[in-house]
Formats: C-alpha cells, sequence, structure tokens
C-alpha cells in the first residue's frame, strides 16, 4: 500500500528519508484532503493523515479514478508549498487543477447517481 505522504513527497522532488518539511508537508495535504471532500471526492466525513502510514486505499478505497485525485492533490500542494518561478507553469498549473477540479466533482456526482 502506497503513503499519501511518500508519494507526493517523491512528487515534490524530496526523497522519503528527507522528513524536515514532513509536517508542512501534511498540512498542505490536509487541506485539499478538505476541499475534495467538499466536492463530493472520498469519504463522506473530511478525511486526514497525520504521517507516512496512511495510504491512498486507506483514504478513498479503491476508487478508479485514484490517479486525477493523486495528481490533483499534487499540483495544490506545489502551488502552495513551492509554486514555479514562471507565471506562465503556475497559471498552466492553476488551469490544471480547476479542470481536475470540475472532472472530480462530475464523476463524485455520476458515482452517487449510479
Amino acid at each position: 500500500m502506497e503513503s499519501i505522504l511518500t508519494s507526493i513527497k517523491k512528487m515534490l522532488g524530496i526523497t522519503e528519508d528527507y522528513t524536515y518539511f514532513d509536517n508542512d508537508i501534511i498540512m498542505h495535504i490536509n487541506s485539499v484532503l478538505m476541499t475534495l471532500n467538499q466536492l463530493g471526492v472520498g469519504p463522506d466525513e473530511p478525511a486526514f493523515i497525520t504521517s507516512e502510514m496512511d495510504t491512498w486505499e486507506k483514504v478513498f478505497g479503491d476508487r478508479k479514478d485514484i490517479e486525477a485525485v493523486k495528481t490533483y492533490i499534487y499540483i495544490k500542494v506545489r502551488i502552495v508549498f513551492d509554486p514555479p518561478t514562471s507565471s506562465f507553469v503556475l497559471e498552466a498549473m492553476s488551469r490544471t487543477a480547476s479542470e481536475l477540479e470540475w472532472r472530480l466533482n462530475v464523476q463524485a456526482e455520476t458515482n452517487k447517481e449510479g
């Protein structure tokens, strides 16, 4: 089972054994998890993580759109934790996050109806 914290750290370019920023990254991940909950993605109660022991499966189960969820969390954490210096890259990341929000919300609504 893959750790949420470890996955996001890897995408941010931080090695698993470097823990100095873990509390900051966890805080940002939890903020994004709250947003996902409000979009209807994930468990009925807002989810949060506390360490590298929290896995994607534990929080999200066996969602078919988990890769989009991972990408969304990474982008949102990256924008807050380590924003790109290029305004063009920042804008592209923001647009991608917005599109993923819309798509994940539509997917969540479709799953509730079906």
